[in-house]
């Protein structure tokens, strides 16, 4: 279906209207369309996005779920035929890694989790080690390129997640996807956007996840999770700084199926190996194993 035609197909975007392409979205393309009734977005799934374990319906269901709490945008049409959303558009500050860096957004950040994670659940759940095993049968199978020792990390990778299920969170809906762009400041309150990975996760991967992916410090780590949890906790800390890690080596498999399967201008390999070499350092670093400790042990 044409574009025109899914617009067609939403009263809201019926009518005299104003259409802009929308920046970023790497498996989806994003249009603020503005009519007389207001401001949307439309949303508009990319190909092959089956092979990213990116679920249509699931995210239909979180998104509609996280408009419910106050964090997600209101959701105004869900499209399944056309793989299409549209939803209101929050007028906003979009934030940016440089912006997260500075450390005075740690708080809201925590706070939009928390009122996220108190949702009503997701329609399915997510696992890093679930996910990172089905990119990794992808690219094995596909042919696709996969960065020098990555299977070499394996060993470690199955430690991790022996250690991780030994004293496990309970689960709670999460974006899982939460890079800096994917948030907005709206009246001072932080909203989250973006639920093609969500699923019910733990925690401290949401909060491991949004240190991964600004690199924000290891104090400012600490202080996220204190904001979150209401206090320091060296068990929740080790949780994140594992799931951050966990995420990096996952993503790195996402950048190699996309540089083979994806039509954008973007340069795929440079991201995921960016993510990949942070990846080895911890793999290699000395806290590593103290790490591992940490999980299993209470606070």
């Amino acid at each position: 279906m044409a574009f025109e035609d899914i617009l067609e197909a939403v009263p809201e975007l019926r009518g005299k209207r104003e259409v802009e392409r929308l920046a970023g979205g790497l498996t989806n393309t994003n249009y603020k369309v503005t009519t007389q009734r207001g401001r949307y977005v439309v949303r508009i799934a990319g190909k092959d996005t089956g092979l990213l374990a990116i679920d249509r319906e699931n995210e239909a269901h979180n998104t509609i779920a996280a408009a419910e709490t106050g964090v997600g945008a209101p959701v105004v049409a869900v499209l399944p035929e056309h793989d299409a959303l549209v939803l209101a558009f929050l007028d906003g500050e979009v934030m940016d890694v440089e912006t997260l860096r500075r450390g005075d957004r740690l708080e809201p950040i925590a706070s939009a989790c928390r009122r996220l994670h108190g949702g009503r659940r997701f329609l399915h759940d997510f696992d890093m080690f679930d996910i990172q095993r089905r990119y990794l049968r992808v690219v094995q199978e596909r042919g696709f390129r996969l960065p020098d020792r990555y299977t070499e990390f394996e060993p470690a990778v199955r430690h991790l997640e022996h250690a991780m299920r030994v004293r496990a969170e309970p689960t709670v809906p999460c974006n899982n996807d939460l890079l800096a762009e994917n948030f907005i400041e709206v009246d001072g309150r932080m909203r989250l956007i973006d639920y093609e990975y969500s699923g019910n996760n733990e925690p401290t991967f949401e909060l491991g996840n949004v240190w991964s992916e600004s690199n924000l410090s290891l104090a400012q780590l600490d202080e996220l999770i204190a904001h979150y949890y209401g206090r320091p906790l060296r068990n929740k800390v080790a949780r994140a700084r594992l799931w951050g890690l966990m995420s990096k080596y996952g993503w790195t498999l996402w950048g190699s199926i996309q540089e083979a399967v994806s039509d954008l201008d973007f340069d795929f390999w440079s991201w995921a190996m960016e993510k990949y070499d942070r990846a080895v350092t911890e793999f290699e670093g000395l806290e590593f194993e103290q790490l591992l400790a940490d999980v299993q042990r209470e606070d």
